[in-house]
């Protein structure tokens, strides 16, 4: 029984000095910044030595100043990002409009100057629309004599070509006799049409209205422009976004750390 004892003590210390050994090497890996090799070697004391707990607490507490250290660098890196970005759309915005009803709209449109509604009235075109959360879509606005209830578009040059699905937001009315169609499309489900433009906006594009009969013309220059250049804008406010949602996801980290090493300290000084 002595004997079994003298083992079991003997193997407990035996595993405390090798998960010893393997901190020393976790803490000098995360002095010297390298956290995935500093986190592997913690890793391994759970998995080698689960009855080495002093040394796993001891882990414990330096995995949650790695966790810590990791966030507080990533911060740094996505506000740099950020600058960047910030500093790209203070120079393209210029270019847009704006328009956003703040009775009735938390988020509001951009809009290519050549695009807006009172410089189109009564002309079938494609419009583009950026909001200010980096989300584009397409309009496709018929406006004639005759209705041809359209619920889809495609654009082309020679043999390629590209078309939306059919719209699911749709709507038709009449102004001073004439029919007005409007259709809208998601870009990332448009069929690959706004990728299509931008692909080929050097050259002469055709643009078919595709309902009970098909409504063919060519895209104006400035159309093609409009959907390029706000294409751009997309990119970079959706960046933005996607910035502002990992600020906050390494914030919501930082502060569960935080509260981590505190409830630690708490019951540290109960003992």
């Amino acid at each position: 029984m002595v004997a079994a004892l003298a083992t079991l003590l003997t193997a407990c210390n035996t595993d405390e000095k090798r998960a010893g050994e393997l901190y020393q090497r976790a803490q000098d890996a995360f002095a010297a910044g390298d956290y995935n090799l500093a986190k592997l070697q913690l890793d391994s004391i759970r998995t080698l030595y689960p009855k080495a707990f002093d040394m796993r607490k001891a882990s414990i507490r330096l995995m949650q100043q790695i966790d810590l250290q990791e966030q507080q660098k990533s911060l740094v890196y996505l506000d740099s990002m950020m600058q960047i970005k910030r500093a790209s759309l203070d120079s393209i915005l210029p270019k847009f409009v704006l328009e956003k009803d703040t009775a009735y709209q938390e988020v509001g449109n951009y809009f290519y100057p050549t695009q807006v509604v009172e410089k189109n009235v009564g002309r079938s075109f494609l419009r583009a629309q950026v909001n200010e959360q980096g989300e584009m879509s397409l309009t496709s606005i018929y406006c004639a004599l005759r209705n041809i209830h359209h619920t889809a578009v495609r654009v082309s040059v020679g043999d390629l070509s590209a078309e939306t699905p059919a719209s699911t937001d749709s709507y038709e009315t009449t102004d001073l006799g004439y029919a007005i169609e409007k259709a809208d499309y998601k870009v990332g489900k448009d069929g690959g049409v706004a990728a299509f433009i931008v692909a080929n906006q050097d050259k002469w594009i055709t643009l078919e209205f595709i309902g009970d009969r098909t409504y063919k013309t060519l895209m104006h220059p400035n159309d093609v422009k409009a959907i390029v250049e706000l294409t751009d804008l997309a990119r970079v406010l959706s960046a933005i976004e996607e910035i502002k949602k990992e600020q906050d996801e390494a914030n919501l980290k930082i502060r569960f750390v935080n509260r981590k090493i505190q409830e630690a300290e708490a019951n540290k000084d109960k003992e």
